[in-house]
């Protein structure tokens, strides 16, 4: 079994990591290697479920967080073993986010008693569907454990505070039509045609700017699929326009699938995807020290993440990691060496202070 050594900066615990391939479902031998390496830290106690791994310290504080990250990455691209080159790393997961989760260990393995009581989760599977994510079975089967005043996600922000997240939903909005030969096209009704409706409809939507906690969630409606047509002589008597919302924190995902369903009425409007968003949760106490330890000005994050779960359990989440995003899943996926340093560095502040 291949062994971590914690006591490594956090640049070389990284490419420790990299050099671990963890494919999403093939996670199992980092999850041991993590394993092992927590249940040498005798201030600790460790749980297992499956692939996740949660070690937690019990020092009675008065408050309690929690540090995440997932082990898993996206099929690797030739580019596992890492390598690196000046104040870059290159690999597989370097971005998104191992060195998110080399942070977390190097935390978990030199701060023994910090200020706050932590939760270090390390879970499977956020790379694929949502049925699999292991934090979302951590939350369904040991919801006890991930009980906390605040929560950081350590996926890539490029080092800086990006608070909640955008939910998320799929519709499909289905135009009707008359099938007929295009040789008599009067004797049929064309559907394609009548999803340029939709997208007019689409083309004049006027998305809303959200403040929040003081940050500013901007949110999107846009079709990202259209699907028809029968044969090449043949009036197609269907056709499928796919939208995707983006919404704004404030809006739960009943009250936005009925904003969707009323901005298409009168059309055949189907759910076919969804997920919540997550308030920032920056008025509480625990996400406040947290950004004054950083020392940056708080950002909305576009897009959406595993903070809503947290929100979800009641728990004020914020992105926090020193991959960049743009660089996720690519081919050249690297991260700088100085964001790793400065990651640990001011969440060390932050415990320790």
């Amino acid at each position: 079994m291949s062994r971590l050594d914690l006591s490594l900066d956090g640049v070389a615990l990284t490419a420790q990591l990299v050099d671990i391939p963890s494919v999403s479902g093939q996670e199992a031998p980092l999850a041991d290697a993590i394993e092992q390496a927590l249940r040498e830290l005798p201030h600790l106690t460790v749980h297992r479920d499956g692939n996740a791994v949660v070690a937690r310290t019990e020092l009675g504080r008065p408050e309690r967080v929690v540090l995440a990250g997932h082990i898993d990455t996206v099929p690797i691209a030739d580019n596992v073993p890492s390598r690196r080159q000046g104040d870059l790393l290159y690999g597989c997961g370097t971005s998104d986010m191992k060195s998110g989760v080399a942070v977390q260990l190097r935390l978990a393995a030199t701060v023994p008693t910090p200020n706050r009581d932590v939760t270090y989760v390390f879970y499977d599977c956020e790379e694929v569907e949502a049925a699999r994510n292991g934090l979302g079975r951590l939350a369904r089967l040991h919801p006890e454990w991930l009980e906390a005043d605040f929560a950081v996600l350590l996926e890539p922000t490029d080092a800086a505070v990006e608070g909640g997240c955008q939910g998320t939903l799929r519709v499909d909005v289905i135009t009707a039509g008359r099938r007929a030969h295009s040789a008599r096209s009067w004797l049929g009704r064309n559907a394609i045609h009548a999803a340029a409706r939709v997208l007019a409809i689409l083309d004049a939507y006027q998305p809303r700017r959200v403040v929040i906690d003081g940050l500013e969630y901007r949110e999107g409606l846009n079709a990202v699929r259209v699907a028809g047509g029968v044969a090449g002589n043949v009036i197609p008597d269907l056709c499928t326009v796919t939208v995707n919302y983006r919404f704004a924190p404030d809006r739960t995902e009943e009250e936005a699938f009925a904003h969707v369903k009323e901005l298409f009425s009168g059309y055949d409007v189907v759910l076919t995807d969804s997920a919540p968003g997550a308030p920032p949760g920056l008025d509480k106490p625990a996400a406040a020290a947290f950004v004054r330890a950083i020392g940056k000005p708080a950002q909305p994050k576009y897009g959406w993440t595993d903070v809503a779960r947290f929100a979800q359990l009641g728990v004020p989440a914020v992105n926090y990691g020193p991959g960049d995003p743009n660089l996720a899943h690519t081919r050249d996926e690297h991260v700088r060496v100085t964001a790793i340093a400065e990651c640990e560095e001011r969440m060390r502040a932050w415990l320790t202070a």
